[in-house]
């Protein structure tokens, strides 16, 4: 199990405005959160048919089973759990974290996020949700990238942050972990959406990223505190990222990553789903593939992206433009470049020239390829696509 981390900040508000002692509906929601065998969906239909969430708190259990959907267990947890859970103590412990618990009630709660099958009933919030948000790609993928994938990530989630896109990811190891480091170092904006509660932070290796994150964006979560993470939490983490994204960026993922539920809950909820090509030999890419096929939108560039959103009239000079500015390259990438620079060559004397191997090669190039400083030409010649 994960071991228990605080994320804490020092200019978050105080939650003195949730302590009333009255059972107010945003109490209700808070406390209905926190409640086993109650989801968002249950509660949606609760109120409908109740009138409001507060109301599920005095109904009894004639009135709850009443209800579609809810039977006499659920109705039972329901009226157990209403009798020993507090929610004004649920928001000062929040409150000691330095965070703050938001409901559909409130101005911050993200507004994309009521517009899904399943919004959260609450949130739990380290650092800053602004209407800017709204503006947002989420970037996800395989925990364990390939070089080329952490390149890809690296690369796609620095531009997006530059065109004021805010990045959205699930503070995973891998791809999502690229992109939130790299959106920080873009100087943009960047939310982490966990699969855990904020005191039981997962994985803790990355609780000084979720620190940075929270100075530059946020870090929510709709577990309780306390709930550790296990298999259900994180498809429902997921619904999350995608449901407060315009569209879902899918760089590297293997046909059993969490990353392609993601994307098929991108599908249900109305959002782009974009995708990475990789080699048809990778099992990293299998996934990425699997989508292409399936009708996701295949993006070799930043403006594949945004040019889905032209009605946000994105200025060019917030976006690091291939044509106007070299892409930065690593080492090995300038390598293959200044053994291009006098002519074109055979991807074979590439690998005798560099010393490299055929797979590092392979690599190097579907890199290059994206950030178009190189292109492949007939009969595996490779050439540089522009002045570099």
């Amino acid at each position: 199990m994960p071991n228990r981390v605080l994320i804490t900040i020092s200019f978050v508000p105080t939650l003195t405005r949730y302590l009333a002692d009255d059972m107010n509906e945003r109490n209700a929601l808070i406390l209905l959160n926190m409640m086993d065998r109650v989801g968002p969906v249950c509660v949606r239909s609760l109120m409908h048919h109740l009138g409001s969430a507060a109301a599920i708190m005095d109904a009894d259990a004639d009135a709850l089973t009443a209800v579609k959907g809810v039977g006499p267990e659920t109705a039972r947890a329901i009226m157990t759990q209403r009798e020993t859970l507090d929610p004004a103590a649920e928001c000062s412990k929040a409150d000691a974290l330095g965070a703050r618990i938001l409901t559909a009630l409130d101005p911050e709660y993200p507004e994309a996020l009521k517009t899904i099958h399943d919004p959260p009933l609450a949130l739990y919030v380290v650092g800053e949700l602004t209407a800017g948000d709204a503006q947002a790609i989420a970037v996800v993928g395989t925990r364990g990238p390939t070089h080329y994938g952490r390149d890809v990530a690296t690369q796609f989630a620095a531009q997006l942050a530059r065109m004021r896109f805010t990045v959205i990811s699930g503070l995973a190891l891998g791809v999502d972990t690229l992109a939130h480091q790299a959106a920080l170092d873009a100087k943009g904006r960047t939310i982490a959406v966990l699969g855990s509660a904020l005191d039981t932070l997962y994985p803790a290796s990355n609780a000084a990223l979720a620190q940075a994150i929270a100075r530059q964006g946020a870090v929510i979560s709709e577990l309780p505190l306390g709930r550790r993470p296990d298999k259900t939490t994180f498809p429902m983490r997921n619904r999350i990222v995608s449901g407060m994204s315009m569209g879902v960026l899918v760089v590297e993922a293997g046909r059993g990553s969490g990353a392609l539920i993601t994307a098929r809950q991108a599908n249900e909820q109305g959002r782009s789903v974009f995708a990475v090509p990789g080699r048809i030999d990778a099992p990293a890419s299998r996934g990425c593939l699997d989508l292409l096929r399936d009708g996701a939108t295949m993006v070799t560039c930043v403006d594949d992206i945004s040019k889905e959103y032209e009605f946000l009239n994105l200025r060019m000079e917030d976006a690091p433009n291939a044509r106007r500015n070299a892409p930065a390259l690593g080492d090995d990438e300038s390598a293959i470049v200044e053994l291009l620079q006098n002519e074109e060559q055979h991807v074979d004397m590439l690998i005798r020239m560099s010393g490299m191997n055929a797979a590092r090669i392979s690599t190097l190039l579907l890199t290059l390829e994206m950030k178009k400083v190189v292109r492949m030409l007939p009969g595996k010649m490779v050439a540089l696509a522009r002045t570099t």
